[in-house]
């Protein structure tokens, strides 16, 4: 039997929404017995298909449906488009509908997290818009408390909805130890609960 993971789905196009999920990684591994499973989307065309080769050419696997079925939890992640989700994402998560007529995810922890390019960009409805499909699937959604005090000190991201980063203006400004503070207590977080499930 393989240990549970907790996976972390995301889509990035600059890197920022990447390297938040990596910290979102860190911080499920701080909890004893469960594993982050880093996955990505591949980009889509304007005619929303599948535009990049089966394989990537770096960084984490792309994600198979297996791996959103048999996780005990889902980090889910995406830059903002227009205070919505990244066509990419929202193109995989419209092939999920086997998942739901099955029930696979339902009752497991799901949390979401973002970037995005200007600091009033939609960060918070880009992570609601993230948080339907999950609510939809029957996940029980994990947030970040206040006792996170990071959410009260930053200036740049993070939210009560999720994790959040702010990228500036040609998407150069580094996550910063507050945001990626935030980023491994959402893991963290969503871990601790994941293994609650599993009891």
């Amino acid at each position: 039997m393989t240990e549970p993971y907790i996976l972390v789905l995301y889509y990035s196009r600059h890197g920022s929404t990447a390297t938040m999920a990596q910290h979102i990684a860190r911080g499920v591994e701080r909890v004893a017995g469960m594993t982050a499973r880093l996955r990505t989307v591949p980009a889509v065309s304007a005619r929303t298909e599948q535009s990049a080769p089966d394989i990537p050419e770096d960084g984490p696997l792309y994600c198979e449906m297996d791996d959103v079925k048999h996780c005990a939890g889902l980090a889910l992640g995406s830059p903002t488009r227009f205070g919505n989700m990244a066509a990419p994402m929202k193109y995989f998560i419209d092939q999920t509908s086997a998942l739901w007529l099955s029930g696979a995810l339902i009752d497991k922890p799901g949390a979401v997290f973002t970037s995005t390019s200007s600091l009033h960009g939609g960060q918070e409805s880009t992570l609601l818009s993230m948080l339907l499909p999950l609510m939809h699937h029957g996940m029980l959604v994990m947030g970040l408390p206040y006792s996170e005090r990071g959410l009260m000190s930053s200036g740049s991201g993070g939210t009560p909805y999720g994790a959040s980063h702010w990228a500036g203006e040609r998407n150069d400004r580094a996550v910063d130890d507050t945001e990626a503070s935030l980023c491994r207590a959402l893991g963290e977080r969503l871990a601790r609960v994941a293994m609650k499930q599993q009891a």
